[in-house]
Order: C-alpha cells, then sequence, then structure tokens
C-alpha cells in the first residue's frame, strides 16, 4: 500500500494544473480525510522539489467519476484534488484552487 499522494501523470508537476489523488477514508494515510470540509477561499498550500506555493479554493463539488475535465491543462497555476464520495462508486470529491503565492527553489 502506498502512503502518500498520488499524482495524475497528464498533469503538470508544477507549472499549470496540478493533478493529485488520495484516499480520504478506510486506510491507514488518508491525506484527504477533511477534504469535503475545505470552503472557498481556504488555502491550501503544496510543497515539491521546485518550491511551495499557496492556493486559494475556488470549487468544492461532487463530479461524475468519469469527469475528467478538471484535470486539463490551464494557463493559470491551479492544483486540483481528487478523493472517491462515501457510498457513491460513480462519484468523486474535486476540490480546485487557484495560486495565490509562489516560492521557487533555485534549482540547478
Amino acid at each position: 500500500m502506498l502512503h502518500s499522494v498520488g499524482h495524475f501523470e497528464e498533469t503538470s508537476t508544477w507549472n499549470g494544473n496540478v493533478g493529485l489523488a488520495a484516499h480520504n477514508r478506510g486506510n491507514q494515510c488518508n491525506f484527504f480525510q477533511y477534504i469535503k470540509n475545505l470552503k472557498i477561499g481556504d488555502e491550501i498550500i503544496y510543497t515539491s522539489e521546485y518550491g511551495k506555493r499557496v492556493y486559494k479554493v475556488q470549487t468544492n463539488k461532487v463530479i461524475l467519476e468519469t469527469d475528467w475535465s478538471y484535470l486539463e491543462q490551464t494557463r493559470d497555476n491551479r492544483i486540483t484534488l481528487i478523493t472517491c464520495e462515501e457510498n457513491r462508486k460513480e462519484y468523486r470529491r474535486c476540490v480546485q484552487a487557484v495560486e495565490v503565492a509562489s516560492y521557487e527553489q533555485n534549482i540547478m
């Protein structure tokens, strides 16, 4: 069992739309356990080898499991978090947030 947040390979890891997925219940590592409680304007902090970005939540909604539109490329920097919906296997929780601050690393 993996003990981390998963990355959607077809999305960016830094610039553009960063798509991430994780469990919210039923596992030892439930990184997205409280994702449904995020509200418009809440901050999400994302740290990677490239630096740290702060995002503000714009969307927190339930989508069909077949709706991949929220993972499409974007011109702005945003983060998209996706997890399952309890007892609703055909749906997913989708939170999308837009960058408000960036602290980039100097990588040589």
